[in-house]
Order: C-alpha cells, then structure tokens, then sequence
C-alpha cells in the first residue's frame, strides 16, 4: 500500500482513532487527533499492549506476518469509563517499514444498547412466561369451574349459551350436623377438611364419568351427561355415591370429626349455561336438580335415596330398600328407595 494510499485511508478515517502500528515492537508512529482525544498525546515509548491490554499481540502478529487484515474488539478503562472500540488493522506489505493501519471505532453506545436489547428482550421473555404461567392458571381455575367444551366455547364466543342436556343423572348430597359442627370447630379445620373430602369425591366422580357442578359450603352437586352424553349416567351417579359412602365410612375410622353424608339422585333433563357476568359460574338447573335435593332431604345419614322410577334403571346392580314417606324436609309425601351396595356386588 503506497504512502497516497495510506493518506486516503486516514482521509476516510476521519471521525475514528487511526494509528500506524510498528507491527515490530508494536509501538505507535502517528495518532490522529481523535486517538489522542482518547489515549493522550502521543508517548513514543507507548506500545499498542499497553493501550489495549486486552487485546490478543499474539494473534495480531500471526494474522499481519500472512499479510492480513484483523478486526475484532476490545475493552478499557477511560477516565473511570469502560469504553469498548472496534479495531481494524490493515497491513501496509509494501511501505519499506513493517506496518499496520489502526482504525478505531468507538462502539460503546452500541453496545450498551445492544445491552439494552438484550435486557429488554429477557424482560418480555421472563414478561412473556409470567403471562403464559398466568393463563395456564386462569384457564386451569376456569377448567375447574366448567367443562372443557364449555370453556372452549366460552373462550371462543365470549359467551356460552344455554343448552338443554336430556336424559341425565343428578347427584346431590349435604353433610348431616353440619351447622352445628362449624360452631364446634376452628374454621381453618373445617376448611381443610371439607377442602380434602370434596376433592376426594372429585376424584371418585371422575372414575365415573359423573362432574362436579358446584358446592355451597356443605352442598355438593354433580352430574353425569354434561356436557357429553352418557348412557350409562344413572349407573355412573349411583356407583360415585356408593363409593363416596364408603370413603366416608373409611375416613370416619381414623379422623377425630365424624362426617354423616346423605345423598339424593335423580334422572331426567336440566339446563347447563355459565351464570352470572363477572362473577360467572357453570351451573346446570331444572326440575331434575329440584328432585335430587328432594330425595337428600328424605334420606337418612350416610343412605342414598331416589325414586322408584330412577332405580328400575340399575338392573339388579344394587340392593333397594323402599322408605316411607317421612317428616324430613320435602319428605312428607315423598315416597323413596334406598339404594345400597349388593353384599357381593363389583359395581
């Protein structure tokens, strides 16, 4: 590279640090004005190590001996600043003296936005998971307030509009006492326990295919056939109170608080619809659920009650015992059927 080229290049330079390099004792010859901004007035005894201590001598002398050109980048200290600088240098083969031209370039602006970037990217992204974990949370709460097609309704239409389910099965049961055992009891106790039963019968309920509707302190709804139709929806209630029954009757041995649950089911037609605008809750109704409370009302502690017609569904699967009318509420004139577990029954 001829001296006229060298000065054209410095010329193009202007606005950067340019220096030439001995690439022999890596001193410097020449700095320009914006250099010295940088690095002082020029110290003959200066050496490109020293200005740049970071920078890799080694490699720079092996890449220059090949004839090369060498960019990279490095970092120092300027009057209590880390400054950063792209460095290029270009060896100068045909000068009599073994040189390099240094351009600096001072990138420490765009490297602390690069920095910025990358800081705001990893806030979205850590923004973006804490949204997803969000959602996944509201859409879980959501799962357990309603069935899946109707979420997916819900979520697609905004809405949800109200469907007539026919025939279904309805399970209703309350807990025997239960007022009077709130006011005996801490209520963290009776939360917590109420909190472990229910979600034991969720778990009874869905081996059956029968769903928790809602609950209302000691009131527990369930129904087998909403959203998705279920042949089998009055075997599926009956086989979900049995074996509630007896997970109550197993618990009772080995907890302090006796619970005494009474269960009323019933088969026909209700309306399942999401209630409610802000505060929105699935909830089925119609004269089915009226019937299940009726028949839990007419049954005694730890029994399940529901009419004649209900129980010449279950094809001798259980064991059916005809009640009286009684003075239970809603029982005075009702006339209902025991169902219990047969003795050798698999069901």
């Amino acid at each position: 590279m001829s001296i006229e080229a060298i000065n054209e290049q410095l010329l193009r330079a202007i606005g950067v640090g340019v220096a030439l390099i001995d690439l022999d004792d890596m001193t410097l010859h020449f700095r320009n004005d914006t250099f010295n901004e940088w690095f002082g007035e020029n110290d003959a005894n200066a050496k490109l190590g020293d200005l740049f201590p970071a920078l890799d001598i080694d490699a720079l002398t092996a890449e220059m001996s090949n004839g090369g050109k060498l960019a990279t980048e490095t970092s120092f200290k300027l009057r209590r600043r880390t400054m950063t600088v792209a460095l290029e240098f270009n060896h100068t083969p045909d000068t009599a003296q073994n040189i390099a031209v240094l351009v600096c370039q001072n990138i420490t602006r765009i490297k602390e936005l690069e920095s910025m970037i990358d800081s705001y990217s990893m806030m979205v992204e850590r923004n973006t998971h804490e949204i997803k974990r969000e959602k996944e949370q509201v859409e879980k709460l959501l799962l357990n307030m309603m069935p899946r097609a109707v979420y997916d309704e819900y979520k697609t239409f905004g809405v949800v509009a109200p469907r007539l389910f026919d025939p279904v099965s309805v399970l209703s049961l309350d807990f025997v006492g239960f007022d009077d055992l709130s006011s005996q009891q801490d209520p963290g106790v009776i939360v917590s326990e109420l909190n472990d039963i229910y979600s034991a019968l969720d778990r009874i309920g869905e081996q059956f295919g029968c769903r928790r509707i809602r609950t209302n302190g000691d009131s527990y709804v369930a129904v087998a056939g909403v959203p998705d139709p279920n042949e089998d929806h009055a075997l599926a209630v009956v086989n979900s109170a049995v074996r509630f029954l007896r997970y109550l009757q197993r618990r009772n041995e080995t907890h302090p608080i006796q619970w005494q649950a009474r269960i009323g089911v019933a088969s026909g037609s209700v309306i399942g619809s999401v209630v409610g605008t802000q505060n929105y809750i699935y909830d089925v109704f119609g004269p089915t659920v009226t019937e299940a409370l009726q028949f839990r009302a007419a049954a005694e502690p730890m029994s399940i009650c529901a009419s004649s017609d209900f129980t010449g569904t279950l094809n001798g699967k259980f064991e059916l015992e005809s009640v009286p009318p009684g003075s239970a509420d809603y029982s005075a004139s009702l006339e209902c059927v025991r169902i219990e577990e047969l003795n050798d029954s698999t069901a």
